[in-house]
């Protein structure tokens, strides 16, 4: 089964910061054969608390999935957020 990244985020203080970290985030989802399902764009609240920004990334499977968010690669990219963003991350198995 495929396995997801989502992530939204709550709240950014720092732009660049968050632009340096994606570009790195980009690297290692592209090591991993990563595809963005969703990165940004319009979004409307229907139900619930509202985030102002969403990211769905889709791997080949599960495991894959874990060896991405724990990678060396990934790790680096995250250490740049540092208290930059407040955002809620999962790593979810796809039905």
């Amino acid at each position: 089964m495929k396995g997801y990244v989502v992530c939204v985020y709550e709240k950014i203080n720092d732009q660049e910061v968050l632009k340096k970290y994606a570009v790195k985030a980009k690297d290692a989802v592209d090591k991993f054969k990563g595809k963005f399902l969703v990165r940004g764009g319009n979004n409307v609240t229907t139900e619930g608390k509202e985030f102002i920004r969403t990211v769905v990334i889709e791997f080949e499977s599960f495991e894959i999935t874990k060896n991405f968010f724990y990678s060396e690669e990934y790790q680096a990219a995250h250490a740049i957020l540092g208290d930059s963003v407040i955002r809620n991350h999962q790593i979810i198995e796809g039905a």
